[in-house]
């Protein structure tokens, strides 16, 4: 009987090891569509293990020099696991107005942004998208501006968030960052 129960239990456990690793963190469990190919994309099978650093963006905005730091960041971190995610949103004084052909032009040839961006999106009050409802239910704040970030760990847990003002080179969040990328998911 001793036998049988062991077996049983060691039979299991690597199916129950696969479950919990297969699960999406609720964080990551949306599903979002890319600013330029319009592919839909579920964010835990393609950033699952990934450290994430997800951005509200405008391009009228007087923090939109952002983008040019988020880049640097990007580029400086991607080989570590560091993947930077930008959520363009017209929530704040309408500073994201054009289409997304026109966000996509004006990203690339004013800062040359290569990191993920997403389709427009709501990222504030009844109407927010999943993922924003879930990283304001986390961090108990929805942003309050444009360029509002959310550091998310490699296990998809929210490590904080930072208010507009907080430059993405700011010593603080690059320290955070730094640490997120030196912890091993499980």
């Amino acid at each position: 009987m001793r036998i049988t129960i062991a077996m049983f239990i060691f039979m299991l456990f690597p199916i129950l090891a696969c479950a919990e690793e297969g699960s999406c963190p609720e964080l990551l469990s949306s599903t979002q569509t890319t600013l330029v190919e319009h592919k839909q994309v579920l964010l835990c099978d393609v950033y699952r293990n990934k450290v994430l650093l997800i951005v509200n963006t405008a391009s009228k905005c007087a923090f939109t020099p952002q983008y040019e730091a988020l880049e640097r960041l990007y580029d400086r971190y991607k080989e570590q696991g560091l993947v930077v995610l930008g959520f363009p949103s017209n929530d704040f004084g309408e500073q994201e107005p054009g289409s997304e052909a026109q966000i996509h032009s004006f990203c690339r040839m004013t800062f040359d942004v290569q990191f993920p961006m997403f389709s427009k999106t709501i990222v504030r009050g009844s109407s927010a998208s999943p993922l924003y409802k879930a990283l304001a239910e986390a961090s108990g704040t929805y942003p309050q501006w444009n360029f509002h970030k959310y550091l998310i760990n490699r296990k998809g847990k929210l490590i904080d968030s930072y208010k507009s003002a907080v430059e993405p080179e700011n010593r603080m969040l690059v320290a955070a960052i730094e640490a997120a990328l030196h912890e091993q998911s499980e």
